[in-house]
């Protein structure tokens, strides 16, 4: 499979930073769809939407390394080329939470407020990016028979696509993506929930991503590992143990809270 979807001669544009690209693009444009529809201040989104992306990519980068340290400490050039694949969703997710933290105590903005805006992005945004993994040939799942897949009714291109290695695999990227597309859907539904408060919608995430996510770590065999534990399926649990909580500890919030602390209209300049 040719992983480069544009060559130029002097730069090469991969399939893999495309659907990156795009991804952010998509969750972008949703993020600022609901700011409109809440009357929020677009600068002070699209400028944390910049800082979270960078933060976001950086992690999910050294998030990826750490747990391959032994390589890249022969080969540490290759840190940079994340081209070829290498960003771990959780290490992402939990730098832009980082930022995300850091930009809501710098303006005295709410944090669950924020985060209930924007896990509708990411959740299309990471539908779309586990296409990059497909023209990698990564986030495969074990082996399996080209009969098996075909009953399925998967296309005939992912098919031709997730043979690796001399073997008909998993593809394990379709369906974290067909899953994350559910939940984009369930999340759009679940926000106008009368009876949601401030919070809980980003608990509903947590879960429904996490669980998504443990059972299709359990297909695959190009794991994050941490001993012998698989580390995407450590982090859902705890990923699914905080979304529970969110939803019972904001049980009491409102779910029309302003964005800000306090009822004034702060003026968002960098």
């Amino acid at each position: 499979m040719d992983r480069i979807a544009l060559d130029l001669g002097f730069i090469q544009i991969y399939w893999y930073s495309l659907f990156i690209f795009f991804g952010i693009l998509v969750g972008t444009f949703v993020i600022l769809k609901e700011c409109k529809r809440q009357n929020i201040n677009e600068d002070f989104i699209v400028n944390l939407i910049f800082y979270t992306v960078i933060f976001g990519l950086i992690g999910a980068r050294l998030y990826y390394v750490c747990f391959n340290l032994d390589y890249y400490l022969k080969y540490p050039l290759e840190i940079l080329e994340i081209w070829n694949g290498g960003l771990a969703i959780h290490g992402g997710i939990i730098a832009g939470l980082l930022c995300i933290f850091i930009y809501c105590k710098k303006y005295n903005a709410k944090l669950l407020k924020l985060l209930d805006i924007i896990v509708v992005g990411l959740i299309i945004g990471q539908a779309i990016g586990r296409w990059g993994n497909f023209f990698n040939q990564e986030a495969y799942g074990a082996i399996t028979t080209l009969e098996n897949l075909q009953k399925l009714g998967i296309p005939d291109f992912i098919i031709d696509g997730m043979y690796i290695g001399g073997a008909y695999r998993q593809p394990a990227f379709l369906y974290e993506s067909i899953w994350c597309l559910a939940g984009f859907i369930a999340l759009l539904i679940v926000r106008h929930y009368r009876y949601l408060k401030t919070g809980q919608l980003t608990g509903v995430y947590l879960i429904w991503y996490s669980i998504g996510r443990f059972f299709i770590e359990g297909m695959r065999t190009d794991s994050l590992m941490l001993g012998s534990l698989k580390m995407a399926q450590i982090v859902s649990i705890a990923g699914i143990a905080i979304g529970v909580l969110m939803l019972i500890l904001c049980r009491k919030g409102s779910r029309f809270d302003n964005l800000y602390k306090d009822a004034e209209k702060k003026e968002i300049t960098f």
